[in-house]
């Protein structure tokens, strides 16, 4: 085991992924820094969970779903379950030093995230956030959540994120703990670098070469949307935006 080996712990939220978990899981447990993967299959109707753990991720289901935030705390409390199992056999087994938050559906290009973890590691920053390049299969949006979130983070901490939806980051313990408990559903990832920024810890954008499935213009991708809209609104308003004041 190399000496990053076991010092990252990626947390993989997902539902009915069972085309694409298996090539995720097995490109993230090939990565040198990441000792364990932990899968949260969220209410799945397919063989999501199975396919998980035939690739060799550590499972946790849901029995229906409960949303992106209760999926991402749920893997944590899993990875601090295996961290104590580990401990009361190995004392001197280390803790990792960063969570890695993963979409379940990037496949072989989550090979690529490993570089979010460079700058946790070295202390240089609390949190990392990917920003993807362009996807080969367009989405259905209007960037009508990616403005919202924009301008409530910078209204909010000054920072100007390129891309504030990304859920694919890297996160030291104390920026953990310093956007728990996470805001509710879609608005997660915009609460995440409010709560972060605003404890005075780091935060960086990092380019990553990352694909995954993107959001149709069909009633189903335009639910989506809808929901991505209310939960960042109300996790935007909860921590003191009010973009109907002005002056």
């Amino acid at each position: 085991m190399s000496a990053l080996a076991a010092r990252v712990a990626a947390v993989v939220p997902c539902k009915d992924e069972a085309d694409r978990i298996a090539a995720t899981v097995a490109a993230l447990a090939a990565l040198p820094a990441v000792g364990r993967v932990v899968v949260v299959d969220d209410g799945s109707t397919d063989a999501t969970a199975a396919v998980a753990r035939a690739a060799g991720a550590d499972v946790v289901r849901h029995g229906r779903n409960r949303g992106k935030a209760a999926a991402l705390e749920t893997g944590v409390r899993r990875v601090r379950e295996l961290e104590r199992a580990d401990a009361a056999s190995d004392p001197g087994a280390a803790w990792p030093a960063a969570l890695l938050f993963v979409d379940g559906d990037l496949q072989e290009t989550a090979a690529n995230v490993g570089v979010l973890a460079d700058a946790v590691l070295d202390g240089s920053a609390a949190m990392t956030i990917a920003t993807l390049p362009a996807q080969i299969t367009a989405g259905g949006g209007r960037g009508l959540v990616v403005g919202l979130a924009r301008r409530g983070i910078e209204s909010l901490t000054g920072f100007r994120a390129v891309q504030p939806l990304s859920g694919m980051r890297c996160l030291s313990p104390a920026a953990f703990e310093a956007a728990s408990p996470l805001a509710r559903g879609w608005g997660v990832e915009t609460a995440l670098t409010v709560d972060v920024l605003r404890a005075g810890l780091t935060v960086r954008e990092v380019p990553c070469e990352l694909q995954h499935r993107v959001s149709g213009s069909d009633w189903r991708g335009q639910v989506h949307r809808a929901g991505q809209y209310r939960d960042v609104w109300l996790a935007l308003v909860r921590r003191g935006w009010r973009p109907w004041q002005r002056g």
